[in-house]
């Protein structure tokens, strides 16, 4: 889905509240994704995941914060977000199918705090850019044995320039 003109504007306008509570929208944000797929609480084993915790509170605010970066930044989204990518890939190894969950939790939270329904268009815009950045972290962890010349790859004996057909999950760095 390519992100229009309008796209972009709606995005930008309907993000400001969430840019400026960040910490609100990214505690929830979580609260709900924790709730609803209580896998995904396995990647933080040392929070406190009830709800209105710190920890939910300062990850919600930094999660928020990167994804301002994002919509900040439509038209260089792999630019914005390259560092997390890199850091949610080869450090953490994130299951990418979590990026999909958690963008859907912050569309409900959004619809949430709006006062009454979202206009459609605006749920259309803000799906198109949730799943553009979405689709750049999961493209990035999916493809990353498929990349060429990473070091990592050539320090553990492996030929710089020859795709790897492994998943990076199975991988001991």
């Amino acid at each position: 889905m390519v992100l229009t003109d309008e796209d972009k504007a709606r995005v930008r306008a309907s993000w400001v509240p969430v840019g400026k509570n960040a910490e609100l929208y990214g505690s929830e944000t979580l609260t709900r994704m924790f709730a609803a797929h209580p896998t995904t609480k396995t990647y933080f084993p040392h929070f406190d995941l009830s709800p209105g915790s710190n920890d939910l509170k300062t990850h919600g605010k930094k999660v928020i914060d990167a994804i301002t970066e994002a919509v900040n930044n439509l038209d260089d989204v792999a630019g914005a977000l390259s560092k997390l990518s890199d850091l949610h890939a080869q450090k953490l190894r994130v299951d990418p199918v979590n990026f999909k969950l958690l963008a859907h939790c912050l569309l409900v939270t959004i619809a949430a705090h709006n006062g009454g329904p979202l206009k459609p268009e605006v749920i259309l815009s803000l799906d198109k850019a949730l799943d553009t950045i979405s689709k750049y972290l999961y493209y990035f962890l999916d493809n990353l044995v498929n990349l060429s010349c990473l070091h990592v790859f050539c320090s553990a004996g492996f030929t710089c320039g020859t795709p790897i057909g492994v998943s990076p999950w199975s991988l001991n760095y």
